[in-house]
């Protein structure tokens, strides 16, 4: 029985995804679980596999095509057989994933006016008017699809930045897939996660000391570079194991908490900024913990990520070090609970002991929403954070 290849639904709230690329021609050979398409998402270029084994057949959509999810998009037939011309056949099994609340979004045409005013908040329609939005165009994320205030922010900010293109180039430029629901999202987040910050300067001396004494061991025996991101994820999601409510995730029916964590790792890329995952990392080794960053990394930069590489991250770190960044606030991606920013390591003049003394010191700020973290919370994580850093061995050395 043919297969059918549909446009996936992954881990996000998505009405459609672009397809950028076929990895196979119609009539090739596929095994299942080889990559087939390449398609492009809200967060990241990513390749699907082939749902079984066969032979690839009536491709339906080509590359740059904008396709909703769910629709067939070709089939994988037995050798000798054809696609069914009427769409039927077998779909592959579907993802068991979880769906964050719609992505306020311009919509394709207007509603009627009746069902345009039963689906508009006061305060969506009051602020519609003061950003001069067009609510016939605005997509709602509410209950029953009722306009918000969020949803008419979010329009607002690819509005602006559609227009900041247009008086750029003289024309408007639509902007990526990736980077234009990136935006959207970020505005989504701002607006309607009530973020707070707490940051704490952190001596650094002791996690160099442990870098520098250990890591250059596990370095030579797993031909691995370990970088402070690599430490950071691992010591990190062990201090989560203590302080749940930053490991945890806002959903509609409240407060989540997860006894793992899958840390997300903020990566730089062409078009943004992906957040790739790094599953059970409070169990990883260091080693373990370094080669799946450096492979995600690698990956992301390439256009090359799974959809099981940036789903289900339960917390997410942000690092700016490299950039010679001293501190920042990252905003939170949601459903997360919190995200840490980490700014360089510098040598700052410290008061010890009663004297000014010369210390590697760094910067590190968590970003909370306020319904799931307080600030006594958020202070605890820090100080425990601290405290593992100060002593990093006692931390990982077990699983080296």
């Amino acid at each position: 029985m043919p297969f059918s290849v549909v446009m996936p639904a992954l881990e996000m709230a998505q009405d459609t995804g672009k397809l950028i690329a076929w990895r196979k021609k119609e009539g090739d050979r596929v095994a299942k679980g080889e990559p087939l398409l390449e398609i492009e998402t809200d967060k990241a270029v990513l390749e699907i596999e082939a749902p079984a084994d066969g032979v690839l057949a009536g491709i339906k959509a080509s590359a740059g095509a904008e396709i909703p999810v769910g629709q067939t998009i070709a089939w994988i037939v037995a050798p000798g057989e054809r696609p069914p011309a009427d769409g039927s056949g077998t779909a592959p099994e579907a993802r068991a994933v979880s769906h964050p609340q719609p992505t306020p979004a311009i919509a394709a045409g207007p509603a009627s006016s009746t069902e345009a005013s039963a689906r508009i908040s006061p305060k969506a329609r009051r602020l519609a008017k003061e950003l001069g939005v067009d609510l016939a165009r605005v997509r709602g994320s509410g209950t029953n699809g009722e306009i918000l205030a969020s949803d008419v922010q979010a329009a607002s900010t690819v509005m602006n930045e559609l227009s900041a293109r247009k008086n750029q180039a003289g024309a408007i430029e639509v902007p990526s897939s990736f980077g234009r629901i990136m935006a959207e999202r970020t505005a989504q987040s701002w607006t309607t996660v009530p973020h707070f910050f707490v940051s704490r300067d952190i001596d650094a001396t002791h996690l160099n000391d442990y870098r520098d004494r250990v890591v250059a061991e596990i370095e030579t025996t797993h031909q691995v570079r370990i970088t402070h991101t690599d430490l950071l994820i691992a010591i990190v999601a062990r201090v989560l194991l203590k302080h749940p409510r930053l490991n945890a995730s806002w959903t509609a029916d409240g407060i989540h908490l997860h006894d793992y964590v899958n840390m997300g790792v903020a990566i730089a890329v062409n078009d943004g900024v992906v957040a790739a995952v790094v599953p059970n990392a409070h169990a990883s080794s260091i080693a373990d913990t370094a080669i799946q960053r450096r492979d995600l990394t690698e990956r992301a930069r390439a256009g090359k990520l799974r959809p099981v590489d940036i789903a289900n991250a339960t917390f997410t770190i942000s690092n700016l070090g490299m950039y010679k960044v001293d501190r920042f606030s990252a905003i939170i991606t949601p459903p997360q609970a919190a995200i840490l920013a980490v700014g360089a390591i510098t040598d700052r003049a410290v008061a010890l002991e009663g004297k000014v003394v010369v210390r590697p010191m760094m910067t590190l700020t968590v970003s909370c929403d306020h319904r799931v973290v307080d600030g006594a919370r958020a202070g605890a994580f820090l100080a425990d954070l601290a405290e593992a850093l100060h002593t990093p061995g006692n931390f990982v050395a077990s699983t080296k």
